[in-house]
């Protein structure tokens, strides 16, 4: 098996995961999937032998940041006042 499988599969999620986010209109989707490549640099760091750097990108990126960015957008109206 090729030793560089797991981090072509990781790579490969990372970029497409990148590139819905930017493709959405839900905010919301945005922010999940956008957790979804936090979590997927942090499972790259841990291929690479970084885990304390990946334990924080999970805990912060995936984690904080995530849910405080769904509760920025939960918080919000959808329509302007005009």
């Amino acid at each position: 098996m090729l030793p560089w499988l797991i981090e072509i599969i990781l790579f490969t999620v990372l970029i497409v995961a990148a590139l819905v986010a930017l493709g959405l209109r839900n905010l919301l989707a945005a922010v999940v999937t956008l957790s979804i490549f936090s979590f997927m640099s942090a499972s790259i760091m841990v291929k690479l032998g970084a885990i304390d750097v990946a334990f924080t990108e999970a805990v912060v990126g995936a984690g904080a940041v995530g849910v405080i960015n769904i509760l920025a957008i939960l918080l919000t109206s959808r329509k302007s006042a005009d």
